[in-house]
């Protein structure tokens, strides 16, 4: 975490505070959560404390902005890995501020907000009609009932770009009523980690065919544990599992390294088209 982060979809990753509480399905297997509980923070659920951080973690992103100036490419920033941006609590009015003021401090970097509770940007956030136009914001839709309940939310904030994280997939999904009008860039993938859910080719096939028709940018990020079991060298990957898909696929459990992140044969890495370089 920190500088160049191994998230494929990302160039940095920065964390205004650690810890969060679990709002949905996706958050069942929470990396997060249990790399927090490795190093031993008791951060996660409605009752422990977060985590604030120190002054000089605070000013890497400053460095970030300075080196990117006049750079080819503009460098991303995902906020946060370990925490939400807009979860709603009282010891948080500060540091959140104080986030705010960085992201405006930083106009050579462009922020992405990925949150679960789009709900409470509206409310949280400090711009309301002015967002800069570096800040990307993003909401995490694992299944259509929370597509459904949740894109309204951002289709209501005027960003620069917005963006779902469909990771992890745990269903189809139906996007074209946003595609393209609230979305710009559609990010995707299987879950990871002992607990892993196989996810369906099937849901993956569909969301890239609707992200073309539209012509919105589609990120496929990983298989993650679970990859079909056509396509692989299974003479050199170990199978710990078998499963059958939703649509009858049989997957197999092989770790994310060896599963990779190519769909039907081809990366899927594309941006939102006003992306400036």
């Amino acid at each position: 975490m920190g500088a160049n982060s191994k998230i494929e979809w990302t160039t940095h990753t920065f964390n205004p505070w650690w810890g969060c509480t679990k709002v949905s399905e996706a958050c069942k297997h929470c990396y997060a959560e249990a790399w927090a509980k490795r190093v031993g923070q008791n951060v996660w659920g409605p009752k422990p404390e977060r985590r604030f951080l120190s002054d000089n973690h605070w000013r890497q992103p400053l460095k970030w902005n300075r080196d990117a100036e006049g750079a080819a490419e503009r460098p991303r920033v995902f906020c946060a890995s370990m925490a939400d941006v807009f979860e709603d609590r009282d010891e948080l009015l500060e540091t959140r501020d104080r986030l705010f003021d960085l992201i405006e401090a930083t106009p050579n970097l462009d922020w992405l907000l990925l949150t679960k509770r789009p709900q409470n940007v509206a409310r949280l956030a400090r711009w309301t009609d002015n967002w800069p136009d570096n800040v990307w914001l993003g909401t995490t839709v694992e299944l259509q009932t929370r597509a459904d309940e949740l894109l309204p939310y951002l289709e209501s904030i005027p960003a620069k770009v917005r963006f779902i994280s469909a990771e992890p997939l745990l269903g189809p999904l139906n996007l074209k009523k946003w595609l393209g009008s609230t979305i710009d860039w559609v990010i995707t993938g299987g879950e990871s980690g002992p607990k892993a859910r196989p996810a369906s080719p099937l849901w993956f096939r569909d969301l890239h065919a609707q992200c073309m028709e539209r012509e919105v940018a589609f990120h496929f990020k990983q298989w993650g544990d679970w990859a079909p079991g056509d396509g692989i060298n299974l003479l050199t990957a170990k199978r710990t599992a078998t499963a059958k898909a939703a649509d009858g696929t049989e997957m197999i459990r092989i770790g994310k390294k060896l599963a990779g992140r190519k769909l039907d044969g081809q990366e899927w890495d594309q941006l939102p088209q006003w992306v400036a370089t």
